[in-house]
């Protein structure tokens, strides 16, 4: 035991007085001259020394690397008008909620995209042209065409049932005076649709960086759409034009659990959760705060690109190739974040709630490694109760290029999610 203490301690010298090191030897040599030599031992302090000691004793510099809510793109994005994103027959709302710990008011950007079923059948009274409307091939399960929780009447609906679902949406939309740009009119619409259709919801939780408008995430509410699901995706506190508040974990979850809320008092239908990257974290510390608070969560979620911890995603982050080497990178860098409640810790909250859950990653990930959502999956196995919803994971080829955020681009990914969110429609863990 001393001999291995012996050795970490001459590795972290050596890494310590490398660089620096290096510095003074061509000096010494004459390769360099003094001045040479003090500017890079001055920019060796400011960079492996002075910025890691800001970054430990400051909440509001560490909430900044993690959430990363100042970058932002596209530019000139009205997020207020979602067709300019490409995105027709879609609602932008917000929902606010009270934060009882920060005792403050939190407004959340919401946007509400239709199926494409329904799009389809009130193409003009929606003032969708038809020709935009996604055409792609539905998935078929045990030879039935999935039709996303179709409105069309299933097992347990009559033709008359149907028909009466669709009678109380047209009445909405044949009203006097009804106007879809009227923020009233069109609430009213997209909350009938919520209630009168069958179709099951999604709730899609971002990573960090950007907003809901993002491009990669447009890509995945318009695969979902056209598999007739609603799609819910929000933006986080400090995110897009939500309010202007700085994020913590326990907050965005919060935010999240809010329009969770708002989903679930308005429909019966089924709702899933997807979650990508940061995005992750924040499902799985919402199904256990769920499960935690005896409320019914949904019934299963998608982890895209996910982490097991927040402590390892910094290891393994390319923004931190530079420190992760340093002997005081821990104390500096990721016990802070851990100190400070900023953990996202999926390896823990995945045994603390009982849903199925569906792991998508591509191996060529450079954001979130591969090897950290597989090391998640293996958690998952080891740690949930027999009884429990099963864990699926699905890996994406290097060759395939998907990245940390085009997996919604994978051609096998609709017959994937289908399938996945079909087998556990009906079901109650």
């Amino acid at each position: 035991m001393a001999m291995f203490d012996l050795d970490r301690l001459i590795t972290d010298l050596f890494k310590t007085t490398v660089l620096p090191g290096i510095a003074i030897g061509l000096w010494l040599t004459d390769l360099i001259g003094k001045l040479t030599c003090t500017v890079a031992l001055v920019l060796f302090a400011i960079v492996f020394v002075i910025l890691p000691i800001i970054f430990r004793f400051s909440v509001t510099v560490q909430k900044h690397i993690l959430f990363l809510t100042f970058i932002t793109y596209p530019p000139n994005l009205d997020l207020k008008r979602p067709e300019k994103s490409g995105l027709y027959a879609t609602r932008n709302f917000y929902i606010n909620h009270r934060d009882q710990e920060e005792e403050i008011d939190v407004n959340i950007a919401v946007w509400h995209v239709l199926p494409n079923d329904l799009v389809r059948r009130y193409a003009k009274e929606l003032h969708v042209d038809e020709r935009k409307l996604s055409n792609i091939t539905l998935p078929t399960i045990d030879g039935s065409t999935s039709n996303g929780g179709s409105i069309s009447h299933d097992a347990t609906d009559s033709v008359g049932d149907a028909s009466d679902r669709y009678s109380r949406l047209e009445k909405v939309l044949g009203a006097d005076h009804f106007k879809l740009t009227d923020e009233a009119h069109q609430r009213e619409l997209f909350e009938e649709a919520l209630r009168a259709t069958t179709n099951d919801v999604v709730l899609y939780l971002h990573g960090n960086t950007a907003s809901r408008g993002a491009p990669h995430r447009v890509e995945l509410y318009q695969t979902l759409r056209a598999l007739n699901y609603h799609v819910i995706a929000m933006d986080y506190r400090g995110y897009g034009d939500s309010a202007d508040v700085s994020p913590t974990e326990r907050g965005v979850v919060y935010d999240a659990l809010a329009v969770y809320q708002y989903i679930t008092s308005i429909t019966k239908n089924p709702v899933y959760l997807w979650g990508h990257s940061l995005g992750t974290g924040v499902s799985t510390h919402l199904l256990s705060l769920l499960t935690e608070m005896s409320l019914p969560g949904p019934r299963a979620l998608v982890l895209e690109s996910p982490f097991n911890n927040i402590k390892e995603e910094i290891c393994a982050h390319p923004f931190s190739k530079l420190y992760r080497h340093l002997p005081w990178f821990d104390f500096l860098i990721s016990r802070p974040m851990y100190n400070n409640k900023l953990r996202f810790e999926s390896d823990q909250h995945i045994a603390e709630f009982r849903q199925p859950v569906l792991i998508l990653h591509a191996e060529d990930d450079l954001v979130v490694p591969f090897e950290l959502g597989y090391k998640l999956y293996r958690r998952a196995l080891d740690t949930r109760g027999k009884s429990w919803g099963p864990i699926e994971f699905h890996r994406f080829e290097k060759s395939s290029h998907y990245g940390h955020k085009y997996i919604c681009r994978a051609p096998n990914l609709p017959e994937i999610v289908v399938r996945f969110f079909h087998a556990y429609r009906n079901e109650q863990y």
